[in-house]
């Protein structure tokens, strides 16, 4: 029985050995370029699932054999950095200096298509009430019947911000726009080049005060899940047999890897316009359709701040649909800022996405 009881343990020790080595892959898989690499640098999307592993082995050793919890305690330390850029733990809010700007960025899935109840429509009046100086918008939308929300209502409802750009992005007849609402003047505006049908990115020059800073509003390439997709991925996590979870993992991930590889593109273009940014500072923010274990965070911050990283707390997750439960909403900004209290905000559910805004200022 010692002998079986040694094999058992050793057998053990070993599966845990191979899924330590699967974790520290995924948390570094965003080091490959989806463009030439498309399947493998798709990994970082089971980091959590691995990192939820690695600790359960490590509970496991910690009441059957605590010398064994070094083995798991490894992989964490080997995955310290992805970890802080998962799931950052901040104990202690600082509030920010009174030179300040509050930064907010949303997807707004068309102002919930445009829906008014009783006049009303929640996004609206949510960004009506958020106090932040920039707003940048994505999947911006309104309509001419006064029935639905019209550019009048959005208007009139956005007053306290006279400087505002809206912009269409994307190649195709998809109408797909983006905007940015300031309360400060916008002196002049650029597309950013990028070979997309339905996205695309805005770079804004802002006026405040004596100063010039730049914003850049993102929409990047969508994953190009169709509804049936998202039905399949449901039908995996609500019944997990193995046949079910391993047709529909190859056929989400064929998707997910094509997607991935025309971002890697945008991506690349936009890394090029960040070197030859003129006004800095610089706030980068938008719907990344990325997760924060992903070569295109990998990629932006190598020369800019990931604010949710630096001030906030938790998952962040800012996807709330079809149980795809990630943060692919980012604000970034350059090196001499700082952030604070960067916050996904889930007190509204009117879109597929949760507003992120954060605080930022000089540094000192």
């Amino acid at each position: 029985m010692k002998k079986l009881a040694r094999f058992i343990q050793r057998l053990i020790l070993l599966i845990n050995f191979l899924f330590v080595v699967l974790f520290i892959f995924t948390a570094y898989s965003p080091m490959l370029n989806p463009a030439t690499n498309p399947i493998l640098s798709c990994a970082g999307l089971a980091f959590p699932i691995f990192l939820l592993i690695n600790l359960s082995f490590f509970l496991f050793w910690l009441f059957i054999k605590a010398k064994f919890t070094l083995l798991p305690l490894l992989g964490f330390i080997f995955c310290i950095a992805p970890i802080k850029n998962y799931l950052p733990i901040h104990f202690k809010t600082k509030l920010p200096p009174e030179q300040h700007l509050k930064i907010l960025s949303y997807n707004v899935m068309g102002f919930d298509r445009l829906s008014k109840k009783d006049g009303e429509n929640p996004i609206l009046n949510y960004l009506k009430e958020s106090q932040a100086d920039i707003i940048c918008i994505q999947e911006y939308n309104a309509s001419a019947n006064k029935k639905h929300l019209t550019q009048e209502d959005i208007l009139e409802a956005l007053k306290e911000y006279p400087f505002y750009k809206i912009n269409k992005v994307g190649a195709g007849k998809s109408g797909n726009q983006v905007a940015c609402f300031s309360k400060f003047p916008i002196i002049s505006e650029k597309t950013i080049e990028n070979q997309t049908n339905y996205n695309g990115s805005i770079k804004y020059e802002v006026a405040i005060e004596q100063d010039t800073i730049t914003v850049i509003n993102n929409h990047l390439e969508s994953n190009k899940l169709t509804k049936a997709d998202k039905e399949v991925y449901e039908g995996m996590i609500r019944e997990p047999e193995a046949k079910r979870v391993k047709q529909g993992l190859s056929h989400l991930v064929r998707k997910l890897a094509e997607a991935s590889t025309i971002r890697s593109q945008q991506v690349d273009t936009l890394a090029k316009e960040i070197e030859n940014i003129k006004h800095y500072p610089l706030i980068f923010c938008g719907d990344f359709n990325d997760s924060p274990i992903s070569h295109t965070l990998y990629t932006f911050r190598k020369s800019l701040t990931d604010t949710f990283v630096q001030s906030g707390h938790g998952l962040g997750i800012s996807y709330n649909q079809n149980k795809f439960f990630f943060r692919i909403d980012h604000i970034l900004v350059s090196k001499e800022l700082k952030s604070y209290q960067c916050t996904v905000d889930q007190s509204i559910e009117n879109s597929d996405h949760y507003p992120i805004w954060c605080y930022i200022a000089k540094k000192n």
